[in-house]
């Protein structure tokens, strides 16, 4: 009955990923919590870029980037689902519904891509270090970047237009935590098999391609470092690189099961897991492995830190 009464003319019925119990109620307040940590470990990241000249880099530059996508792709997910979970609602717009898919998809599309252009300046530095200033300089990582976003941006709107053109039957209710494009697929009335040949074709060239592109580049740069003499050089590498390779790795994975699976070998409970994966848990790793393990993001801090103590210490003693 509350489901009818809840179902209106366009609108969804979003089911989310919490039982109204205590443990749903513990595992959102875990939720929240990393979802604060990942909007202040990312958002310390990006003033830290911004302030430190020294971070001034087409690395940091690309960084900065991620942290943002990262910051975006968490913010259209959880405030949602914790607030229809605390309300008790569970409806979403059509307009709601269709604002999340573009914002997803773009953030996603454009996070793997900024993700190879970080591995590309990675193999530079480390392969082609002599070249450095001339193949990865300040204007070719703006264009990166600005390609990246463009990729996105192009990518998302041909599949949220054709996702929401589908015609949807019965109550619109929706298995997940968000309005996720597998799982609208299971809502049309029509045979969409041919468009989930179209969305194979595009994971291929944002997911797999990609992935493809970052492994090659890593294994370059272990290569390069395997010819390095000192033992302490090669496993500050090895630890940098295998932590970068694990959070990339799980991300890649987990989207690329979600995406290039075809519809009815999907299960609810199964979307809601990886999804977990690449919306909540990878955002909130991101700062931690590609940036506060770095000794100069690291100094940067407390530079920072410093300086906002003098000047408060110098505010008391005025006042």
């Amino acid at each position: 009955m509350w489901e009818k009464n809840q179902t209106f003319v366009r609108d969804f019925i979003l089911l989310g990923l919490l039982e109204p119990n205590q443990y749903g109620f513990l595992l959102l307040t875990l939720i929240i919590i990393i979802f604060l940590i990942t909007i202040m470990g990312n958002t310390v990241l990006i003033l830290l870029i911004h302030c430190d000249i020294q971070l001034h880099t087409p690395m940091y530059f690309l960084l900065r980037h991620l942290s943002f996508m990262d910051i975006l792709n968490s913010s259209i997910i959880v405030p949602k689902m914790t607030s229809n979970y605390i309300s008790g609602r569970k409806s979403i717009t059509f307009a709601g519904c269709g604002l999340q898919i573009f914002l997803y998809l773009l953030l996603e599309s454009a996070e793997c891509l900024i993700l190879v252009a970080m591995s590309y300046d990675r193999y530079v530095a480390i392969c082609h270090p002599l070249r450095y200033p001339v193949l990865m300089n300040h204007r070719i990582s703006v264009l990166m970047a600005g390609g990246c976003w463009l990729g996105g941006i192009i990518n998302s709107t041909i599949h949220t237009t054709y996702v929401l053109l589908l015609p949807f039957c019965g109550a619109k209710i929706i298995d997940h935590f968000f309005c996720e494009v597998p799982v609208m697929l299971k809502l049309s009335c029509i045979d969409t098999s041919q468009y989930e040949g179209g969305v194979f074709v595009s994971s291929v060239f944002f997911l797999l391609i990609p992935l493809s592109i970052i492994l090659a580049s890593y294994g370059q740069i272990l290569h390069s470092v395997l010819q390095m003499k000192s033992l302490e050089a090669q496993k500050k590498a090895f630890s940098t690189c295998s932590s970068h390779l694990a959070v990339v790795t799980v991300y890649f994975v987990s989207i690329i099961f979600t995406y290039m699976r075809p519809k009815s070998y999907h299960t609810p409970g199964q979307d809601k897991l990886l999804a977990i994966t690449y919306i909540i848990l990878t955002p909130m790793l991101n700062p931690i492995i590609y940036s506060l393990r770095n000794k100069d993001v690291l100094h940067a801090l407390k530079k920072v830190s410093g300086k906002a103590l003098s000047h408060r210490n110098e505010f008391f003693k005025k006042t």
